[in-house]
């Protein structure tokens, strides 16, 4: 069978020819790469990845299909996918279809057969930035890079309310003992389960919710989630953190809540040279002095020199290939969070300890 060409544009001019996966179109965002070696259905509809191109380094793509049950959220929102070799052919038995028509279904475009490795260095040397996806622009290179100049920049970009739930619902089991208000700026399906399995009743909230709202349900605690965009530009965001740190209950944020929770006490964010995408991250806590290999998904981070100036403020973990901060506890609020994923399952489930101790806090207050 022929291939259809593909065409791959960064946005610094960089160039690729493949062949075309999923939906023939256009399609592009934020180009960053992924490093965990399975996993690729979790990945492309985790809501984090909003609006982004994801090159995953391990060689072999779709070769054990999809499964309806092993989605983070209802349907991805990824803005393309960059793979070397594509299988439209699977093995899994009890596999629910293929990956190109999951890809088809929800019009992704993607590109196959190139250099992935090649890619990924470039990444890493330049940083990221914008880059698309193209069958419809051979031979085009001008064109295809005008509609790349109509993407906007990751850097000051707000998707979470776009991507969040846009009415309240229920997850758990409403006997259960504890009451926990999930803000949701893009919340993966995983971090319910695992509240749910330790007796919390959740109630998710959409992105802009504000605290009264929240309060009528008289929770016991709060959940802010993960998600996509920059923090420094949701203001609306910040703002509802505040006002739930005033109530003196429980706190508790996973990635994109954990820089919300950051920006609420005056430490700022930033945008990073390529980010942290993988499964196989190590982190130190320094509190135990353990170490962990987690699941991570982020573009940005908080500055660790305000964390460390921050009076209210204790540095829990970092990350131990760059010394970043991955973790923070308030001394003076009930309220913590980390950088990274520790309802996922890489160490496999080095990092649940954190839902327990989410937990212990509730508990406490």
């Amino acid at each position: 069978m022929l291939k259809q060409k593909a065409t791959l544009l960064l946005a610094d001019g960089t160039v690729f020819h493949g062949s075309l996966i999923g939906n023939p179109g256009t399609n592009g965002g934020e180009i960053c790469f992924n490093t965990g070696m399975t996993g690729y259905q979790e990945i492309y509809t985790d809501p984090s990845y909003t609006g982004q191109v994801i090159v995953t380094t391990t060689s072999h793509i779709g070769n054990y299909g999809v499964d309806n049950e092993e989605v983070e959220s209802e349907h991805p929102t990824i803005g393309g996918i960059v793979v070397n070799s594509f299988s439209e052919v699977y093995s899994r038995l009890d596999g629910d279809g293929s990956l190109q028509d999951y890809l088809v279904k929800y019009q992704i475009t993607g590109i196959a057969d190139i250099d992935t490795r090649k890619l990924v260095r470039h990444i890493r040397s330049q940083g990221a930035m914008n880059a698309i996806i193209s069958s419809e622009f051979e031979g085009d290179l001008e064109g295809l890079k005008a509609e790349l100049e109509k993407l906007p920049d990751m850097n000051g970009l707000e998707l979470s309310s776009q991507v969040c739930t846009q009415e309240p619902y229920f997850y758990g089991e409403e006997s259960s003992p504890i009451k926990v208000a999930c803000l949701d700026f893009g919340i993966k399906k995983n971090i319910l389960r695992n509240l749910a399995s330790r007796g919390v009743y959740c109630k998710v909230y959409p992105a802009k919710t504000k605290l009264a709202e929240m309060e009528e349900w008289a929770p016991n605690a709060y959940f802010l989630s993960n998600g996509p965009g920059d923090p420094a530009v949701m203001d609306y965001a910040v703002d509802t953190v505040k006002d739930i740190l005033n109530t003196g209950k429980p706190v508790f944020g996973i990635c994109l809540g954990h820089q919300l929770l950051a920006e609420s006490v005056g430490i700022s964010t930033y945008k990073m040279h390529h980010g942290h995408r993988g499964i196989n991250h190590p982190i130190k806590n320094l509190v135990t002095g353990k170490s962990e290999i987690t699941s991570q998904n982020h573009g940005f981070n908080i500055v660790r020199e305000d964390s460390e100036n921050h009076p209210d403020v204790e540095i829990t973990h970092v990350h131990l290939n760059d010394n970043t901060v991955a973790g923070i506890k308030l001394k003076n609020k009930p309220a913590f969070s980390v950088q990274y994923h520790p309802e996922s399952s890489p160490g496999p489930h080095d990092s649940r300890y954190l839902f327990d101790d989410f937990i212990a806090l509730i508990n406490q207050n």
